[in-house]
């Protein structure tokens, strides 16, 4: 996993609970890295499991919670260091269509080695759509996080409903967006 999602989570914890939390996590925590994160390499994902896990201990919100808060302080983040990726987009629908064959492809060129979930994107309906997520890391929490805070980002009228999928670990899920009229 591509070091900037770790960067930014260490930036989370610090903006959310202090770096003295910050602090306490690394020093419970046995992470192969040692903690030394850069935005451009490349580090387990159990690395980021076992911050959150340490984190849902230190301050008693659950893990898919703090996940999924965090993804949507990830999109804040890229929105802001992202912005021209999104420019031409106008509603959370268009930037979910875009993520697999736009958004990853440019990711893919900056980062060749990097390990993307699988965004499908479907329109059911006018007011409804799917999205569709897969992946190797059970990280169904960052992609629900990254939704909703789309959602808030383009001032859509949207609900998100979420429904994880075999095998039930966070590795797949899907997501029904529907427009509220």
């Amino acid at each position: 996993m591509k070091g900037v999602v770790f960067t930014e989570f260490v930036d989370f914890v610090e903006t959310k609970y202090g770096l003295e939390l910050v602090d306490l996590l690394f020093s419970n925590c046995q992470l192969e890295s040692g903690g030394a994160y850069t935005s451009i390499a490349t580090y387990d994902v159990k690395e980021l499991l076992q911050l959150v896990g340490e984190l849902s201990r230190q301050t008693d919100v659950s893990p898919s919670k703090l996940v999924v808060e965090y993804g949507r302080h990830l999109f804040r983040f890229f929105a802001r260091t992202r912005a021209s990726m999104m420019s031409h987009l106008s509603s959370c629908e268009e930037l979910m269509a875009s993520v697999e064959n736009q958004i990853h492809v440019d990711v893919r060129k900056l980062y060749p080695d990097a390990e993307l979930p699988s965004i499908k994107f479907e329109r059911v309906s006018d007011l409804q759509s799917k999205v569709h997520y897969q992946s190797a890391r059970p990280l169904a929490d960052l992609a629900e996080g990254l939704i909703l805070e789309s959602v808030v980002h383009f001032r859509d009228p949207i609900t998100v409903v979420r429904k994880d999928l075999p095998p039930g670990d966070g590795c797949i899920a899907e997501f029904v967006l529907t427009r509220n009229v």
